[in-house]
């Protein structure tokens, strides 16, 4: 399909894209890239489009009428075509307004001499007519003889040459909406079920959509409505000074349903579709408000710019909804706020969210102590205590100078020009901004500069700089810090001890910096450090290791996988061996230090399921085959043995199923009677040697059950 035909369908409403497409992301340097591509000549993509008289929501203000017939939606390409509608025509395709682009790309300039593009820079193109709006070049504005005229009054007369050239470059501009979009279309027949996975299947092997972006738009075509509402409540949210993505709400939506990160396909099922209203309803009217005033009046955060990663407020929002409550008790909403000021700290959703998610979420379902238990998760992967030496050359980027913030502000810290508290509420004109305590320039002039990446580093460290309102920022200028603290200190005497500053005044001396920032960074480390510690005493807590890093681990002494407990996979039948292989590892465990045996897990890790041996007992129940393996361990080993040393339990990872079988080690030597092939039982004494249980031969056997039961 031509570009110019397919931005005429977009005006005479036959071309629209459905409001499960997310919204226009693109950047200035993609619509560029875009441009400089199609001018060259080179393959541009293809658009997949969807034809059909059934068409679920639309994006804008359009509605469908059936009287239109068969229409069509862009399913592939939407980025791109917005971009070229927007550069070649200067406006806002129907289907977005303007507030909804929030990556200006408009207003690109194109250098008719040499093709470059770029966006406007007064310096580079105020006086150069080789310099044109590329949208005027395409509404035919620009022309190489209205630019010879352009031209001669600079001084310049242009030859035929440079002419011809002109000429041959906005032909090749203009071009552009002559080229064709190879078009692919999904037919008529499709249902809007069948579209959206084909348009998932599109973008699940790029990297364009992000998992969330493609469960949302799953969402979307089981809940018309879905993104319009996550949408109006995000903007609320960011009127309230808590600026979220569509991302975010996706991730609630899945922690509150599924209580895990990473399985976003779990949303794509249209089995979702009752219950995740009922989820949205309520974190819409209350748990999203009610988490969001926790952090502002217990964690001091007054917007999500002081938030180094939005999503550890995945689990305290899941929390709160599972809990089913607005009104938590002080203690749950103080070990809640320490759990979250060391989940910044330490960085815990920079990496790896899916996977951590997943952790976190189980962990708040499965410990009686949550967050003490994701505390301890934290602690396990790095030092809670703040060293001194964790401020060294770090600037304000770093989470640390948030938690810094927080806690000026629990101490009602004040700005220290104005005296106005840090927490007050002030208005723009008000708003926070860090000054430098010793100005750069100042420093610059010691070595301090670029010139010097270490020393440049201690210049911008975090310690040297004091959280002042705008307006004071505005008035400060470039004080000498002995002048300035001085002021300071006159004007306002505690303001520096709230704001954690040395009040030694030859600390102040510029030539005194290096020690001004050893000593700022000890007191800070202090202060922290007692400050999160006395939010709340946290108990210890043993935290269970996730069930996909022990398989990770592999099979061990204290570790065995089993791919099924009854079905024969060569086989294809039920074998009844495999049973006595499993009992045979239960009393290996017990008759050495205990063990783990999994089931629904093949020898090198792969998770497979219990699918097969469901089948085998003739229908996909847990509860069946536990009873089946009970009756099975109940049989060899008798009811006390299995009550008081095993503990079976089933797992849910991804889509699949394990059995977990747990035995601690018997006080008494556990002899097993399998048959022979005679049917006739044989007593047999099983040990664990490496990560494979092994019969013990009669001679060592006594030897054995002395050091083992009897010492």
């Amino acid at each position: 399909m031509k570009i110019s035909t397919i931005l005429e369908k977009i005006d005479e409403n036959q071309l629209f894209v459905p409001a499960f497409q997310r919204e226009y992301v693109w950047k200035r340097e993609d619509a560029k890239k875009l441009i400089d591509s199609l001018i060259k000549e080179y393959p541009a993509g293809t658009i997949l489009t969807w034809e059909t008289a059934n068409p679920p929501e639309l994006k804008g203000p359009h509605e469908y009428n059936e009287q239109q017939g068969a229409v069509k939606l862009i399913l592939d390409g939407q980025q791109r075509v917005t971009t070229l509608y927007m550069l070649i025509t200067g406006n806002i395709p129907s289907y977005y307004q303007e507030q909804e682009i929030t990556h200006p790309t408009r207003g690109l300039y194109v250098n008719v001499e040499s093709l470059e593009l770029s966006y406007y820079l007064e310096t580079k193109m105020g006086n150069n007519p080789a310099w044109q709006n590329i949208t005027d070049v395409f509404k035919g504005k620009v022309s190489a003889f209205d630019l010879q005229s352009i031209y001669a009054k600079t001084g310049k007369e242009l030859t035929i040459d440079e002419l011809r050239i002109l000429n041959n470059n906005i032909n090749a501009i203009t071009r552009i909406k002559d080229r064709d979009f190879p078009e692919q279309t999904i037919p008529v027949k499709a249902t809007i079920r069948e579209a959206i996975d084909i348009f998932y299947i599109v973008n699940a092997s790029g990297v364009n959509l992000t998992d969330a972006e493609l469960a949302l738009a799953q969402i979307s075509g089981y809940w018309p409505q879905a993104r319009v509402r996550f949408k109006a409540k995000l903007a609320a949210l960011k009127e309230d000074g808590f600026d979220f993505k569509l991302d975010f709400i996706v991730y609630v939506l899945l922690g509150c349903l599924y209580h895990m990160g990473s399985d976003m396909k779990k949303l794509h099922d249209m089995e979702n579709n009752y219950a995740i209203r009922l989820v949205w309803e309520r974190l819409e009217n209350q748990v999203l408000d009610y988490v969001i005033n926790i952090m502002r009046a217990n964690a001091y955060v007054d917007h999500s710019d002081e938030i180094n990663s939005p999503y550890a407020l995945v689990p305290i929002i899941v929390y709160c909804f599972d809990k089913n409550s607005t009104h938590l008790s002080d203690m749950e909403i103080r070990k809640m706020v320490k759990w979250f000021f060391y989940s910044q700290v330490r960085s815990r959703y920079v990496s790896q969210l899916p996977q951590k998610l997943d952790r976190d979420l189980r962990t708040l379902t499965e410990s009686q102590l949550p967050f003490d238990a994701l505390l301890q998760v934290i602690a396990d992967e790095n030092r809670l205590e703040i060293l001194p030496t964790e401020f060294v050359g770090r600037a304000i980027q770093h989470p640390l100078f948030s938690m810094v913030r927080w806690y000026l502000k629990s101490r009602e810290a004040v700005c220290l020009t104005t005296g106005m508290r840090l927490r007050k509420n002030m208005g723009s004109k008000y708003q926070l901004e860090n000054d430098h305590i010793f100005p750069t320039a100042k420093l610059k002039a010691l070595g301090y500069g670029k010139d010097n990446r270490v020393k440049y580093a201690l210049a911008q460290e975090l310690t040297n700089r004091a959280i002042l309102t705008k307006f004071a920022n505005r008035t400060k200028s470039d004080a000498n810090a002995i002048d300035y603290l001085r002021s300071v200190k006159l004007k306002f005497p505690k303001a520096l001890k709230l704001q954690c500053i040395p009040e030694d005044q030859e600390l102040w001396k510029i030539e005194n910096y290096d020690d001004f920032l050893e000593e700022r960074r000890k007191m800070l480390a202090k202060q922290l450090n007692s400050f999160l510690e006395t939010i709340t005493a946290t108990e210890d807590t043993v935290v269970p290791v996730l069930m996909e890093d022990l398989i990770a681990e592999g099979e061990s002494e204290e570790l065995e996988f089993k791919s099924t407990l009854r079905w024969d996979l060569k086989e294809n039948c039920i074998n009844k061996k495999l049973e006595e292989v499993v009992i045979k590892t239960i009393a290996a465990f017990a008759n050495s230090q205990g063990g783990t045996l999994l089931i629904g897990v093949t020898d090198d890790g792969e998770i497979i399921g219990l699918d097969h041996d469901y089948n085998s007992l003739g229908e996909v129940d847990k509860d069946k085959l536990e009873v089946h393996l009970r009756n099975l361990l109940n049989q060899q080993f008798g009811t006390s043995f299995i009550t008081s040393k095993v503990v079976i339990k089933f797992h849910e990872i991804g889509d699949k199923e394990i059995c977990q079988i747990e035995t601690t080690a018997a006080k008494n030597p556990v002899i097993v009677k399998p048959k022979d092939n005679n049917g006739q039982p044989v007593e047999k004494f099983y040990v664990r040697s490496g990560n494979s249980s092994q019969e013990m031969p009669i001679s060592e056997m006594n030897k054995y059950i002395e050091e083992r039961f009897h010492s």
